[in-house]
């Protein structure tokens, strides 16, 4: 058996954003919730900054090794080639289960408490994508999909609230933020 090449990080990369667009997420679905969450305490974001942020926080390894793991997970249930009663599990996305959100959350840890307590509140409204992917469960399995979107979102807008408080003390400071 001869030895795999390594994928690069731009063949990750495209594999995730694939996977994404194959399950019908796309960036800017995520950044609307970004929008939503960070709006009232950054009056002047734009929805480019969040789809910006939302980028920039799927080009981390360990958001797409969650992501590649977690769509994997759900198109195997979807085909039905998981093994009982792990299919059945995954499949009716059974409230007792919660490795789903256990990959998110480790996801999300990458970006501090911010994101942890974000992830949570996400996990409980389901706004979005986020709902309409927990929703779809007669037009395929999103048991580990709707909690990494969550993810993903939880993340960009952490990242959006440091970044905003670093642009808020080198303003103090009088140094215009780079």
């Amino acid at each position: 058996m001869t030895a795999k090449k390594t994928p690069t990080s731009k063949e990750v990369a495209k594999a995730t954003f694939d996977l994404l667009e194959e399950r019908g997420v796309t960036v800017l679905d995520i950044a609307e919730i970004v929008y939503d969450l960070q709006l009232p305490y950054h009056p002047t974001l734009t929805i480019q900054e969040c789809a910006e942020s939302v980028e920039r926080v799927l080009q981390k390894r360990e958001i797409q090794h969650a992501l590649l793991v977690g769509i994997e997970l759900d198109k195997l249930a979807e085909q039905n080639k998981l093994s009982e009663p792990l299919q059945s599990i995954v499949e009716q996305d059974e409230g007792l289960f919660g490795v789903d959100e256990t990959i998110a959350l480790g996801a999300v840890l990458t970006y501090g408490s911010i994101a942890v307590t974000t992830f949570g509140y996400l996990d409980k409204v389901k706004v979005g994508i986020i709902e309409k992917l927990d929703c779809k469960k007669e037009k395929g399995v999103n048991t580990f999909l709707d909690d990494l979107v969550a993810s993903v979102a939880s993340s960009a807008a952490s990242r959006l609230a440091h970044r905003q408080r670093d642009e808020q003390e080198q303003l103090q400071e009088g140094n215009p933020a780079t």
